[in-house]
């Protein structure tokens, strides 16, 4: 490879090393969780007001988005504010008027747990205390420790379940 080839292809790596945007910028500034202007669909703010056509039928409000860094955690607004906007409510063929409107737009975020997270947290048990953990199941409901082993699974053995210890023990005849 001679010297001008080298030399341009030097020239085009430091262009577009020079062009990309850097890492820091790009969470900060870019991707991390923080208020952004996003077009939100009326009717998704007023799902029961579907007998009117709403002009313009999207509006534009501050909103809660953006990446956390874990998947355990979401961008959620901690402070919000009321903003009434002025749209144009027209109902077929009967009235159009002038309509002001209340959204809610988003004024500060932040990354906080996921609330299925929360709740699997809420619900966690206590593993089962017993010395041998292996003969027992647990219900992640009650969080209730059990045999695995049933009294019919003993009676076809001929023998009888201790509950306390979970074990089998012979009938006493």
């Amino acid at each position: 490879m001679n010297f001008a080839v080298y030399s341009l292809q030097l020239f085009f790596a430091a262009l577009l090393h020079a062009s990309a945007v850097k890492v820091d910028q790009l969470w900060k500034d870019k991707s991390m969780c923080n208020t952004r202007e996003l077009l939100v669909d009326i009717l998704q703010e007023y799902p029961d007001d579907v007998e009117y056509t709403y002009i313009p039928s999207c509006v534009v409000l501050s909103r809660c988005a953006g990446c956390c860094n874990d998947e355990a955690l979401e961008c959620v607004p901690t402070e919000t504010r009321n903003i009434t906007m002025e749209v144009l409510r027209v109902k077929q063929r009967i009235s159009q008027h002038k309509f002001p409107m209340s959204f809610t737009e988003h004024t500060k975020c932040e990354c906080r747990q996921k609330q299925e997270v929360r709740t699997k947290k809420e619900n966690h048990c206590e593993p089962c205390s017993e010395r041998r953990k292996r003969l027992y199941v647990q219900d992640p409901l009650t969080c209730k420790c059990s045999c695995k082993f049933t009294q019919l699974q003993c009676k076809s053995r001929q023998l009888e379940l201790n509950e306390r210890t979970c074990r089998f023990v012979y009938e006493h005849l």
